[in-house]
């Protein structure tokens, strides 16, 4: 396995892997152009449990008829005892609500370290249905909560409760049975922090493990809800759904503006995340053969990628638009490999100039798919420290310079022109949520958080110019003594002058800033599909779609669920599931 030093020493001298230029990987627009891949953090959080075994089984089932009550599944990893432990309350339709102010919900859910007792299950169930205005421990590692799909649930039960497999042209409308609103970690809420779970549990030590985890566990507890629900609502008709149907559930997903502020706010990680998949794409470019099979198997990825964003619903206009881009780029894309090529530089370079850059995104993703001996083992490595670093010693001078090189995008960016400094984020009291405001809202400028990274490297750098001037033989230190409201910013110019990718470009203050770029790009790295913009602010989105199931763990497993279609179901596989045995 290749270790951190090996990978370092890829991307300097003379025979460094040609990764792409900084300037064109962390543009906003591309970033929120990525799509899922072999790297995104739900792919290999799978990838680990069927490889390693992981034993997955129901140890308290207390559901009525109704599928209201109790369920802990025990999950024994290679290095713990874990346990998660759902509420199943009824919710009223009227109750239902997928904001992060909502109070009640039909699913609450906890991540814990270790075996519940009946004494820890009860602290658990006076706390994890309260969510925020509860309060866990530092057993717990994740917190969240999920509402059932209007549109599915109900419909499903019904379907099985009669004997029938439901429609799997209704499913790809919606390809969920629950979506989960907010899936909380890393120390929120007295759980576990990031420090001790990524020291202490290593089955969850890569970042946002045990939040896939739970999300994963969740998709797989819808299905065997609807399937007991079913079951007792018509024990004499009711059969089980299929597994290629079940297998197309994923589990739906709210994310507003509260995750924006990440990307911006963890530098070090996001560029370590960049640069695992660029140097992946790198390898591929260098040591990518191309012969009759993998030429059979990219066919076969970009047919599939076609069908997968047809299969996409939305009312979005501007992502309806995105979605037919990319069929109009897959159909030229089958053209161009209609001719033999030979390089992926030469098809990288195609792309470039014949394809959106959601397309050109796509294509990315299915290069990573065709070669996991060249990518796979880099997930090992999408940890990172996360300390920004000043260097005092460094001279003004070449403080000046790095700015100069370093952040020359936002030298070029014009801060006051009209509606270039218009929009600021702030975290809204009443709603608990980040919101973007606009001039007129001048008193909320007060509250702003700190996201204008590009408006920041330019105010220092015109402070810094003038300090220069005065004393050219200066350290950093002396500019900080004379400037200490801007030591965080020259800590990070510093600290991401030593990183490969790094800081967004762009301008998070300007009027026509669209966030749901900075959503797009955290969910890729997640490995989210389906994307449904419910506005410019917020938007849904399917997780774990395709993936296995509990069921499927110890069978044979190839990973084969990337960008996942509908099932087709003939005659024989209806009336096989009318003979299967009733799920217990």
């Amino acid at each position: 396995m290749t270790t951190p030093a090996a990978i370092n020493a890829s991307l300097r001298g003379d025979n460094a892997l040609p990764l792409r230029p900084i300037n064109q990987v962390m543009n906003l627009e591309r970033l929120g152009a990525m799509h899922q891949s072999r790297l995104s953090f739900m792919r290999t959080l799978v990838r680990r449990i069927m490889r390693e075994r992981w034993q997955i089984e129901p140890a308290r089932f207390e559901l009525d008829a109704q599928g209201y009550g109790t369920v802990i599944y025990e999950i024994k990893a290679p290095h713990g005892l874990f346990s998660f432990v759902l509420f199943s309350t009824y919710l009223a339709g009227e109750d239902r609500n997928d904001r992060v102010i909502a109070t009640q919900w039909d699913l609450t859910m906890a991540l814990v370290d270790g075996r519940v007792d009946d004494i820890y299950l009860e602290k658990l169930r006076q706390n994890v249905p309260k969510q925020e205005a509860g309060r866990v421990d530092s057993r717990v590692f994740v917190l969240s909560r999920a509402n059932r799909s209007a549109r599915n649930f109900d419909y499903v039960v019904n379907q099985l409760a009669k004997g029938e497999q439901p429609d799997v042209a209704k499913i790809a409308q919606v390809g969920y049975l629950y979506r989960t609103t907010a899936v909380y970690g890393s120390g929120k809420l007295g759980m576990a922090d990031w420090e001790k779970v990524s020291t202490r549990f290593p089955d969850f030590a890569r970042p946002f493990a045990a939040e896939m985890f739970v999300c994963f566990m969740l998709r797989n507890f819808s299905l065997l809800q609807v399937e007991h629900i079913a079951k007792h609502q018509s024990p004499d008709s009711f059969l089980p759904m299929l597994p290629k149907i079940k297998r197309f559930f994923g589990i739906g997903n709210s994310t507003g503006l509260g995750m924006a502020p990440y990307l911006i706010n963890h530098p070090i990680l996001i560029n370590q995340w960049v640069e695992m998949r660029e140097l992946a794409l790198a390898r591929i470019r260098v040591l990518g053969g191309i012969d009759q099979h993998i030429c059979e198997q990219f066919k076969e990825l970009m047919g599939r990628c076609y069908v997968h964003t047809a299969e996409t619903v939305t009312e979005d206009e501007w992502q309806s638009g995105n979605n037919q881009q990319v069929l109009l780029d897959m159909d030229a894309l089958k053209a161009r490999v209609a001719v033999p090529f030979n390089s992926w530089d030469e098809l990288l370079r195609w792309s470039e100039e014949h394809c959106s850059l959601q397309g050109q995104e796509m294509i990315i993703s299915m290069m990573l798919e065709l070669y996991p001996e060249l990518v796979d083992d880099l997930e090992d490595y999408h940890t990172a420290e996360e300390f920004l670093d000043l260097d005092p010693l460094m001279p003004v001078q070449q403080l000046k310079e790095v700015i100069e090189q370093r952040y020359d995008w936002a030298l070029a960016i014009d801060f006051n022109a009209e509606g270039a400094r218009e929009t600021f984020w702030y975290r809204s009291e009443e709603k608990m949520e980040p919101r973007l405001g606009g001039s007129e809202l001048e008193e909320g400028r007060k509250k702003q958080m700190a996201l204008g990274v590009g408006y920041a490297v330019r105010k220092c750098y015109d402070q810094l110019c003038e300090y220069v001037d005065a004393y050219p033989e200066h350290t950093t230190a002396r500019f900080m003594v004379a400037n200490p409201k801007l030591r965080g910013i020259v800590r990070r110019i510093q600290t991401m002058n030593k990183c490969v990718y790094g800081d967004i470009q762009a301008n998070l203050l300007d009027k026509n800033v669209l966030p749901m770029h900075l959503l797009r790009a955290k969910l890729a790295f997640f490995g989210v599909g389906k994307f449904d913009p419910r506005s410019r602010l917020w938007v849904r989105n399917t997780m774990f779609q395709g993936a296995p199931l509990l069921e499927d763990i110890g069978k044979t497993f190839n990973d084969d669920w990337f960008m996942p279609l509908a099932p087709t179901l003939d005659a024989s596989s209806l009336n096989a599931s009318k003979t299967e045995a009733p799920a217990q």
